[in-house]
């Protein structure tokens, strides 16, 4: 009998790890090759995660809701045989492998700790008043080894953010008895004294009439609906309030004539789908105009490292799509560049089919270095959309509208009706000044507005 450990695999370029967010198989349970054994999250897409071997699940490393990085082991499989697995012993084995400090070691700690709250008569507070996150594996190990969210604060995390990991919690109960507890007592009683102080020597502000209550806090009112929001909604308005924070957005916008392509496209939709199986809808016009902008202003197609720039050698378009439970997810076009037209068409139709349908691969939504949304979809004239990290630009497309317009002719100026829509471009002004995005937008404006009505496909 051997034993296998089923790693977390490499989700794409800049994924460095994972929310586990359910086990499909439990311990014991007889695993066959490819068999999906637990899903895990991104900040984009929810993913199965299969066996690479065929075995018998006899661990489980992490618990749900657990942050895990790439290439840690997750599972481990016993393979070449059957064996029959103790749920409980398979359980005490775990703890025993996670927690290496002998039960004298943790009874210290746990009396030193009871011994800290007693003197610094510091009121007990939940991890949820706290703006630092903890896992409810670190919460777990934290309420079952008697550590106080005093001393809970004090413990330097390794994980990203700061973050409090389970080896780091671990590191602090097996490394207690080295501590001097009396200090760490001591620091908290002086902390708690201090604030006390400040308290008392902090003269009592005069009451003005204003409202007890904090302004920031929304009021429910009888009759409101409270809605929490779903792992990915949090994870998508974490992601654009941080893209606000770092960069300058500036936008630019500009109307451009379509009225080639609107009659281009309702002359060969049909013999398109009749001969290549697929819809010819507009985007795929669009993202060649957008490639080929990129690929004369390469500037566009960089990302921002602290000081330095990255000028990116693979033009990748995502394509923001909205999802039917109202949340979106961002797929990407690899080397958009070097598609024809019918080759964008059939990639475009492809993502967002599997976009809908939730069956998209973890690759396939990064590695993007520009981003295209079309608002104009719903409706929409223009926007002005948030720029994806760590790219630069986002283009927004609006509503194709029927408009009067100016026409130029040799004869001389008319009036005439023309299929119009806006393009808005957003940029990273710390890094593209108003030439380059405006310039940008042009070259987009100006491709769609050439458009051959006599091309062929």
């Amino acid at each position: 009998m051997s034993k296998f450990e089923l790693k977390l695999p490499r989700m794409g370029e800049s994924v460095a790890e994972a929310t586990l967010t359910s086990w499909l198989k439990e311990v014991g349970d007889t695993i066959e090759m490819d068999e999906a054994i637990f899903e895990i999250a991104t900040d984009k897409v929810d993913s199965e995660v299969p066996s690479e071997v065929d075995g018998v699940l006899v661990e489980k490393c992490f618990n749900i809701d657990d942050v895990i990085k790439v290439g840690q082991t997750v599972a481990i499989i016993e393979i070449d045989g059957d064996v029959e697995i103790n749920e409980e012993t398979a359980s005490s084995n775990t703890a025993k492998t996670d927690v290496p400090a002998s039960e004298e070691m943790v009874s210290a700690v746990e009396e030193v700790v009871v011994k800290a709250k007693e003197e610094t008569t510091v009121p007990t507070m939940t991890i949820g008043e706290s703006d630092r996150f903890y896992s409810p594996l670190v919460k777990n190990i934290a309420k079952e080894e008697g550590i106080s969210f005093e001393v809970l604060e004090t413990i330097t995390g390794s994980g990203k953010d700061g973050r409090v990991t389970k080896d780091d919690i671990l590191n602090f109960v097996k490394n207690g008895e080295g501590t001097d507890h009396e200090a760490v007592a001591s620091s908290l009683k002086q902390k708690s004294s201090a604030i006390a102080a400040d308290k008392a020597a902090t003269p009592t502000p005069t009451k003005v009439n204003e409202p007890a209550t904090d302004k920031s806090k929304v009021q429910v009112s009888n009759g409101d609906e409270v809605i929490a929001m779903s792992r990915m909604g949090k994870l998508i308005a974490k992601h654009m309030t941080d893209s606000v924070t770092t960069s300058a957005h500036v936008q630019s916008f500009i109307e451009v004539d379509v009225t080639n392509i609107v009659n281009w496209r309702l002359k060969m939709k049909d013999a398109f789908l009749k001969r290549e199986g697929e819809k010819l809808t507009f985007t795929p016009i669009f993202m060649e105009a957008v490639a080929k902008a990129l690929k004369k202003y390469p500037m566009m197609n960089i990302s921002v490292d602290g000081d330095t720039v990255i000028k990116k050698k693979n033009i990748n378009i995502g394509m923001a799509a909205a999802l039917p439970d109202g949340n979106l997810i961002v797929p990407v076009i690899k080397n958009a560049d070097q598609l024809n037209l019918v080759g964008m068409a059939k990639v475009i139709n492809d993502l967002a089919a599997r976009s809908r349908n939730n069956t998209l691969k973890p690759d396939e939504v990064q590695g993007g270095t520009y981003t295209v949304t079309n608002v104009g979809t719903f409706g929409s004239v223009f926007g002005t959309p948030i720029i994806n990290q760590p790219q630069v630009g986002i283009l927004a497309l609006g509503a194709i509208r029927k408009m009067p317009s100016v026409i130029e002719t040799p004869e001389g100026d008319f009036i005439g009706i023309r299929s119009k829509m806006y393009i808005s471009h957003s940029y990273d002004h710390r890094v593209v000044n108003g030439a380059l995005g405006s310039m940008f937008a042009k070259a987009i404006a100006d491709y769609l507005e050439a458009w051959d009505v006599n091309r062929e496909i």
